[in-house]
């Protein structure tokens, strides 16, 4: 799943900063390539402008300075299959599973029966076969989760962005969404760009971290998970994996004295 080396990235970073209008400076000189294929976590404290920059790849918001580049593309042009998971599942509560699934090729204008099959089948890769009919109200925190992470890929995105999608959930249904996501990407080969505080989700998801220092945010350590995949509870219990989470935990706590 890891990129050539001599591959252009997919999406490129340069010396990034972004100034919000009541003066915040979110990020200052952000920096970091993201290869196709690869599982990127940016990983930093509260407020240190891990979101904003996934909004500016996903093209919710402009850099005040430098520039964002998509190097694997002709002219360098941004994506359009790109797929978003926000903090919160953020589902229509009057619609059902099914509808708000649909809703982003309702969009591109694709007719209801026509995007049957393709919901039907990424229901069925998030494990919510037989939901169709059911509505927000009537499914977990989990299982709400699933139907945003199902809204994301219904449209065969290239790049999934991930903005702490897990944060809320309990630790048991947290790894069992890890573990899905995992088998999700390694299946699908998107290029993934998930967004944590946890030292632990990202080492166990992530074939590279990058560490972000307080506001303004910029990336002050990239390190490459090497551990190969597939990962299960055995692999969270591992001298390699502890080891791996010692190291990171070193250098996140270097980037917030930075």
């Amino acid at each position: 799943m890891l990129q050539d080396a001599t591959a252009r990235p997919l999406v490129r970073l340069s010396h990034v900063d972004k100034l919000f209008g009541n003066g915040t400076l979110a990020l200052k000189d952000m920096n970091l390539d993201v290869g196709e294929h690869e599982f990127v976590s940016l990983l930093g404290p509260s407020g240190c402008g891990k979101s904003t920059a996934l909004r500016l790849v996903a093209g919710l918001g402009e850099a005040t300075a430098g520039t964002i580049e998509w190097p694997s593309r002709a002219g360098g042009k941004g994506l359009r299959d790109i797929g978003f998971v926000f903090q919160e599942p953020t589902l229509m509560p009057w619609a059902t599973v099914f509808d708000n699934v649909y809703l982003p090729l309702r969009l591109q204008l694709v007719a209801r029966g026509k995007a049957a099959d393709e919901v039907a089948a990424v229901l069925a890769k998030v494990g919510l076969t037989g939901f169709e009919g059911a509505y927000p109200r009537e499914l977990s925190g989990g299982m709400k989760m699933r139907v945003s992470i199902a809204r994301a890929l219904v449209t065969k995105p290239r790049l999934l962005l991930m903005d702490e999608p897990f944060a809320a959930l309990d630790e048991i249904t947290r790894f069992k969404l890890n573990n899905d996501l995992l088998e999700l990407w390694r299946s699908q080969s998107w290029t993934v760009i998930f967004v944590t505080h946890s030292v632990y989700e990202s080492v166990y998801l992530s074939n590279r971290i990058a560490v972000m220092a307080a506001r303004p945010g910029r990336v002050v350590a990239d390190l490459r998970i090497g551990a190969p995949y597939p990962r299960d509870d055995e692999f969270r219990t591992s001298t390699v994996y502890n080891d791996y989470c010692r190291q990171v935990s070193r250098s996140l706590g270097e980037a917030m004295r930075a």
